[in-house]
């Protein structure tokens, strides 16, 4: 499995065929393709960002169309930098594509058919989950706080308790986020990794000589939270983009500060 650059409909963004040939559209979100001015061009998705919420809306329904969802099913999560993972209904819907998101959750769940979950990044770690067999979907926000408790095998736990799901059958995506080269921490983030980890986390911390700073590879160490968790790591895509490398294709919050858009992520169960 790989995720790859895509265009529909004058749209770029990041998607796995393997989950949408399973019945899954979804996909990762780039700058490109948009209504939104500077500085929020051009396809800012994240509202309360000082873009106008017509724009953000008109942004929503450009990207559900390249990536075959549907705009007006979307459940957004307002995150709180965790490893909690809600599950969703019709009930928890935005009243419109341009609302901001109401669900306190850095992860979604759902098995209501046509519903579209939607997370946000601007560095972190956007990782989606699907089950092709009990027809699941979950999307996960992963900063480095929840790269930490392992949101990202919460995920995979709540599929396996809510749902039935089975690890072998899950397939998963980690798009594009902040990499090892950009992610440049103090000693707070090892250390938040080697808690939440143990001996695991050293081989995605990597010390920078002659200073008391270290380089995360936080995509890592979500790829090793989903194997834990007991999917196939054949099932596991990591897209290698930085979006701090990419600010031709990417916002990132390191590089730009508040002064920005919002990417977002989006599955729906067809």
């Amino acid at each position: 499995m790989e995720i790859t650059q895509k265009e529909r409909h004058g749209v770029l963004f990041y998607s796995c065929d393997e989950m949408e040939q399973a019945g899954f559209p979804h996909g990762f979100s780039t700058r490109l393709g948009g209504v939104s001015p500077a500085p929020w061009d051009s396809l800012n998705l994240g509202a309360g960002r000082g873009d106008e919420p017509e724009r953000v809306s008109e942004n929503f329904r450009r990207f559900c169309r390249a990536i075959g969802a549907d705009a007006d099913t979307l459940v957004k999560n307002h995150q709180v930098h965790s490893d909690t993972v809600r599950q969703v209904g019709w009930g928890d819907q935005v009243s419109f594509p341009g609302e901001g998101g109401q669900a306190e959750a850095d992860g979604l769940i759902t098995g209501e058919k046509g519903l579209s979950l939607c997370i946000f990044t601007a560095d972190c770690i956007p990782v989606l989950l699907c089950d092709p067999v009990k027809k699941v979907a979950c999307a996960v926000h992963a900063g480095w706080r929840g790269t930490a408790l392992g949101i990202a095998a919460r995920g995979v736990e709540r599929m396996k308790q809510d749902y039935g799901c089975r690890g072998e059958d899950i397939l998963a995506a980690i798009g594009p986020g902040i990499s090892t080269c950009c992610f440049e921490t103090h000693a707070d983030v090892p250390d938040g990794l080697r808690q939440g980890m143990g001996e695991r986390a050293e081989e995605f911390i990597h010390p920078i000589p002659e200073s008391e700073k270290y380089h995360v590879d936080l995509k890592g160490a979500n790829r090793r939270w989903l194997m834990d968790a007991g999917v196939d790591p054949r099932h596991i895509a990591v897209c290698p983009v930085c979006t701090a490398c990419r600010g031709d294709l990417f916002w990132s919050h390191r590089r730009l500060g508040v002064r920005r858009g919002s990417l977002a992520t989006v599955i729906q169960i067809r």
